[in-house]
């Protein structure tokens, strides 16, 4: 128990403390003693996620460190997704998210991801220019409940609204909500181009994707 119980808490020290190699060899542990991957997520991984979340919201950390937490915690990850018990996991709804066709930045949209995913979401990540068709497909193939959508540049703001058109087209839209987010755009846009949800910021997506789901 005592072992198990020091693993966990690595795993979650290697979160706060954004160490990757620390992150593997307790995921790599975690599966040796036979501890649930699962378990090893929720009780470790994400629990050092909500302890960074915590200390970005209250300015105590930065996007350094964020960026790092979030290396770790897909370094875990790696580690012990492929030996999930499926039928435990099927719980987990699908967000796709991207960063919209045209726009490469995705620091953004990496922190939406790696938050959803310690929020209990499977964050189906597209990358970033990401086509809308892709987009489009991949919602429709994976039974997607949302689809969150994130750009920094003005002009590619119309990929966003082509997205939509895409799940209205596919008969999908009516199932699968669209949460927009990035600089230029607002809650006005998002109505202008017929998404439901817009997020200025990466706690209020996950809180947003929380009350919608």
């Amino acid at each position: 128990m005592e072992e198990k119980e020091e693993i966990l808490k690595n795993l979650a020290t290697s979160i706060d403390k954004g160490n990757k190699n620390l992150s593997v060899e307790s995921a790599k542990k975690a599966l040796d003693v036979g501890i649930e991957p699962l378990d090893a997520i929720n009780e470790g991984l994400i629990k050092g996620m909500d302890e960074v979340t915590r200390k970005w919201v209250n300015k105590i950390y930065h996007l350094p460190q964020v960026i790092l937490a979030a290396d770790a915690m897909y370094g875990g990850l790696d580690i012990l997704t492929p030996h999930i018990n499926v039928e435990k996991a099927g719980e987990r709804k699908n967000i796709v998210i991207c960063t919209v066709e045209g726009d490469v930045h995705d620091i953004g949209k990496n922190i939406v991801k790696t938050m959803l995913t310690a929020a209990g979401f499977n964050a189906v990540d597209m990358g970033r220019d990401a086509p809308v068709d892709d987009v489009v497909r991949k919602a429709k193939d994976v039974d997607a409940v949302m689809v969150a959508l994130s750009t920094l540049m003005t002009p590619t703001m119309e990929s966003m609204k082509r997205v939509v058109e895409g799940l209205k087209e596919e008969g999908i839209k009516a199932t699968v909500k669209v949460m927009i987010g990035g600089a230029p755009v607002s809650q006005a846009f998002a109505g202008e181009i017929g998404a439901d949800l817009y997020a200025p910021n990466a706690e209020e997506a996950v809180a947003v994707a929380k009350a919608e789901i």
